[in-house]
């Protein structure tokens, strides 16, 4: 391995997926990308794997992009299955992505190296494997804001351009991520192996992932039903942090639901402007099945589903085993609800914790709806009425007599320092819909100065830019995202 000045410059390989889980991925070699271009690169999360980002900026084009392969490399097409608006898909896997290996970083944390978008695998059920410069970007983008505003996420370590279009609707300039995860374990990795029958493969992916992600459970009664306890309730806390920042990820299938309690696959994802529970953006959502209220419901649903791949592994006996699985399914609703109430304690300023905290945001809530208040700028200038002046926040409501008779009840349980807590725990910028697309645009178009701007903007979201911080203008209409496949 190459050293600079004491420095490790390149990638620290550790591959124990390929290692230990053999029958889990097929092996497979990246398109070479016939003219690649760096286009962005995330200097700190290299800085944190322990890789020089002077030297990887000299070599992402050829390592990053398909053309050459990092030494130490062994790229993989991960096997799963899922289920996708409710149907399930009995054989998905990496139709497009390819795990270059895991980087050991020097506090000793693994990482997944992939790359998404580098070409046709034995998974990609008729796609050409590749990705437009665009849904990348997006990807890089809403990685960044979430990992600033310290949600979980899987993050883009860099993004090349290939030099190759792609075709969608019209032809695209092609475009490969390099996405690090903590690892890319979903429900649906259980469920490939639960479908087909082979209990032993998924008690080997159980202990896998307990060795990986929870080794504190090694030593339970029974690690595995420990297992599904801890899941849940990194996903109940996950989640409630989607919600308390207004993100609708878009496809909460069990394939984009890992097991490490990351957030993973921005496809057509967004974050809510305006309140209204219903609010989708996907296009292909038609019945509103991942919509931002029903983030919550897809949770409990997608852990079900978890469970049903689990039950081997819970009891030999399966009626006991069901009655285990159902114990904690039924606890999922209570323990979000705690999770998203810490939330919403923190967004409001409030003093301590009281039984009626929960009922004292749903007012808020309420008051909102329908009154076309932005999610983000209400949270905000709540540290402006906490002395009772509201005329900064009530002009963002159609009707702010709800808010008006709310703002009392609030006032009573704010903390003495109340303006300063929700100031620190609501962000002032997020990766707004409008400017996310002009970004794109002119990425697409060659232009990188708009979208390094935004990202400048969401990495410090606290830090008021009032160019990024106003809802889209009049006449942006309603926003659809896509999947980007």
């Amino acid at each position: 391995m190459l050293q600079r000045a004491g420095v490790r410059m390149g990638f620290r390989f550790d591959n124990s997926w390929v290692r230990d889980l053999p029958g889990t991925f097929l092996s497979v070699q990246p398109a070479p990308a016939p003219a690649p271009r760096l286009l962005a690169l995330t200097r700190g999360l290299a800085e944190g794997l322990g890789i020089d980002p002077d030297w990887l900026a000299e070599v992402a084009a050829e390592v990053l992009s398909g053309r050459a392969l990092p030494e130490g490399a062994d790229p993989v097409a991960q096997a799963y299955a899922g289920h996708q608006f409710g149907g399930f898909s009995p054989q998905l896997g990496d139709g497009r992505a390819l795990l270059l290996g895991e980087v050991v970083d020097p506090a000793g944390r693994r990482w997944d190296v992939q790359l998404k978008g580098s070409g046709r695998t034995p998974f990609s059920r008729g796609g050409d494997g590749k990705a437009a410069v665009g849904p990348m970007l997006r990807e890089y983008v809403m990685g960044e804001a979430m990992a600033a505003r310290g949600l979980p996420t899987t993050r883009a370590l860099a993004v090349v351009a290939t030099g190759a279009p792609v075709l969608r609707e019209t032809e695209l300039p092609g475009a490969v991520l390099t996405r690090v995860a903590a690892s890319h374990i979903r429900v649906g990795t259980f469920q490939f192996f639960a479908a087909r029958g082979d209990v032993e493969q998924v008690r080997k992916l159980a202990d896998y992932t307990i060795a990986r992600h929870y080794p504190e459970v090694a030593g339970a009664d029974n690690p595995h039903v420990a297992l599904f306890d801890a899941v849940i309730g990194r996903q109940a806390r996950l989640i409630a942090q989607w919600m308390g920042v207004g993100f609708i990820h878009g496809v909460m299938t069990t394939d984009n639901m890992a097991l490490s309690g990351e957030t993973i696959d921005y496809g057509p994802c967004a974050f809510m402007e305006g309140y209204a529970p219903g609010t989708v953006f996907s296009s292909i959502d038609h019945g509103g099945r991942y919509a931002y209220a029903n983030q919550p419901l897809i949770l409990g649903w997608n852990l079900a589903r978890l469970a049903e791949a689990l039950l081997p592994l819970f009891d030999a006996d399966q009626d006991r085993a069901v009655d285990i699985a159902n114990g904690y399914l039924e606890g999922i609703a209570g323990r979000y609800r705690a999770e998203w109430v810490a939330v919403m304690r923190g967004k409001l300023g409030l003093a301590g914790a009281e039984d009626g905290d929960g009922d004292l945001a749903d007012g808020l809530l309420a008051a909102m709806d329908g009154q076309g208040a932005d999610w983000t700028l209400t949270f905000r200038r709540l540290a402006g009425a906490v002395g009772g002046d509201a005329s900064g926040l009530a002009p963002l409501f159609d009707d702010p007599s709800g808010l008006r008779a709310w703002l009392p009840r609030w006032q009573a349980r704010l903390a003495p320092d109340a303006a300063d807590r929700i100031r620190a725990a609501n962000p002032a910028v997020i990766a707004r819909n409008h400017k996310v697309e002009e970004a794109l645009a002119a990425a697409t178009a060659g232009d990188m100065g708009p979208f390094e701007s935004l990202v400048a903007a969401v990495s410090e979201p606290f830090v008021e830019r009032e160019a990024y911080m106003l809802p889209a203008p009049q006449g942006f209409g309603r926003y659809v995202t896509f999947c980007g496949t």
